[in-house]
């Protein structure tokens, strides 16, 4: 076992230094590539702005809704009303 320890470590890789710096390809503009996670996290946060966006109009129309329904039931509530006093009487 001995042996074989000792001759793993005498054909250890020798390793090559270079002191050139990696330069960038012809065209290279050093952004993010199409796909990469920053893309991906843009368009997470953009859809999250617009479903938050869409929630909040929702929510508005709702709103606007419940109001009007109101209005509608005060509506009914006074024709009711008159009809009950005039008697029940229609032209």
């Amino acid at each position: 076992m001995l042996r074989t320890q000792i001759v793993k470590l005498t054909r250890a890789p020798i390793r090559s230094f270079s002191v050139a710096a990696i330069r960038p390809a012809e065209g290279d503009t050093g952004g993010v590539r199409s796909g990469g996670s920053a893309t991906s996290r843009e368009a997470a946060s953009e859809n999250k702005f617009i479903r938050e966006r869409e929630m909040e109009t929702l929510r508005q129309l709702k709103e606007k809704l419940k109001a009007q329904r109101k209005h509608l039931d005060d509506l009914d509530a006074h024709i009711t009303d008159l009809e009950s006093q005039k008697g029940g009487e229609q032209n």
